[in-house]
């Protein structure tokens, strides 16, 4: 696989990842979250937690739901705001860390996570889940699409490669897993894309 040279190495913050159209910004939905959607399984109201440029945000407001995304990188979210007004869609994006999500003090009906699970450590990523358990109402779904360990490091190496393992611990307590499949994250540097798994939890 081959990737713009910025992602060789570990950015130094968030927006550093969007000096330069990043390779998962492949201006459509990724093909996960379009069936997902085409199924009827995002319902209610709409988290997207690390939303980019919009696009899984903008995807779920043109379905007539409640949407909102969060993501840390200012440059992002002003891209997706140009595009809601371009595609004349109603959603909502807000500046926020993902590891802090409680402090939205909202409820939410389903939770997408695109891309964002597999930047965490161990540390970062029980805060995440911790946080996604206050803001999921029970029966709630998340929808998971990370980075798969059968993928190699290559120019990503500021990217945790998570087993499955990986993801059953860490939504251990308080979640059903529902899924784990294998799957593909698409970018537009490697036409094979990335190898990934994409998971469904159901908050208990």
């Amino acid at each position: 696989m081959t990737a713009a040279p910025h992602h060789s190495r570990r950015p130094g913050g968030p927006d550093d990842l969007y000096r330069t159209p990043p390779p998962w910004d492949i201006g459509r939905p990724q093909g996960a979250f379009r069936a997902l959607a085409e199924s009827g399984a995002i319902q209610g109201r709409v988290l997207d937690a690390g939303c980019g440029t919009g696009e899984h945000v903008l995807m779920c407001a043109a379905l007539g739901l409640d949407a909102t995304g969060i993501d840390l990188a200012s440059a992002a979210l002003q891209r997706a705001e140009e595009k809601a007004r371009e595609r004349e869609r109603t959603a909502r994006f807000l500046r926020r860390d993902a590891r802090e999500v409680a402090e939205l003090a909202e409820s939410f009906d389903t939770v997408l996570d695109c891309g964002l699970f597999h930047i965490f450590d161990a540390q970062d990523r029980a805060a995440y889940v911790a946080g996604l358990g206050t803001v999921l109402r029970p029966g709630g779904r998340y929808f998971l699409l990370c980075f798969s360990d059968r993928q190699p490091a290559g120019n990503w190496p500021w990217v945790h490669r998570v087993s499955q393992a990986d993801i059953t611990s860490a939504f251990a307590d308080g979640w059903h897993i529902d899924s784990i499949e294998p799957a593909t994250i698409d970018i537009t540097t490697d036409p094979d894309g990335i190898r990934a798994w994409f998971a469904a939890m159901t908050r208990i």
